[in-house]
């Protein structure tokens, strides 16, 4: 333990997440090395991104607008909606260049242990958004885990009446796996999310 504000800054650190008390330490001790001038780039960044940054008011991906820049793209297929979320599960979809639809971000998965039901989501947003009709696909695109497996059957159940076409992303193996590390889930889904092969 150390005294006054050197603990408080370990303190800060370690409730960010994926830090725990070494590397709070680890980072804490870097910083009071580091330059004056570093030290306020950095404040600089957190406070600029807390005073500018917002959700976007269609999807809920991050913005420095109102509308985030993926909404504002009139190229964008406004037919198929790609439900992800948080807002890096957009970044890391938009780095495959594959998808060239629009987005909702729900902000979270349903977890009733952590006490996250549908209605802490953005699915009444998401049932908003569908209401037009303009939306044909839904593209289900949560997490490969309990979290997200529960809150892609709720949006299923709920989408099914409306005529849409629902679909979800394929799980697999990645791309150079060994099959013998694979666990049974993963490779379960490999074997339900095959397809022909063009030869």
């Amino acid at each position: 333990m150390y005294e006054g504000v050197v603990q408080d800054l370990i303190d800060e650190l370690g409730r960010l997440p994926g830090v725990g008390p070494k590397s709070a330490q680890r980072i804490a001790f870097h910083l009071l090395a580091a330059e004056p001038a570093d030290v306020r780039r950095l404040v600089t960044a957190l406070t600029e991104v807390k005073d500018k940054v917002r959700f976007c008011a269609v999807c809920g991906n991050v913005s420095e607008d109102e509308l985030c820049r993926i909404c504002r793209d009139a190229r964008r297929d406004p037919t198929v909606l790609c439900v992800v979320e948080e807002p890096k599960d957009v970044v890391a979809i938009e780095k495959t260049r594959e998808f060239r639809g629009r987005y909702h971000v729900l902000g979270g998965a349903i977890s009733p242990i952590d006490g996250v039901g549908p209605d802490d989501l953005r699915t009444r947003e998401l049932m908003t958004r569908l209401a037009d009709g303009v939306v044909t696909e839904v593209i289900i695109a949560t997490d490969p885990n309990l979290e997200g497996e529960a809150t892609a059957t709720y949006l299923a159940r709920l989408l099914r009446p409306m005529g849409l076409r629902v679909t979800r992303i394929a799980s697999g193996l990645p791309v150079g796996g060994d099959l013998e590390y694979a666990d049974e889930i993963t490779l379960g889904r490999a074997f339900e999310g095959r397809r022909l092969l063009d030869v």
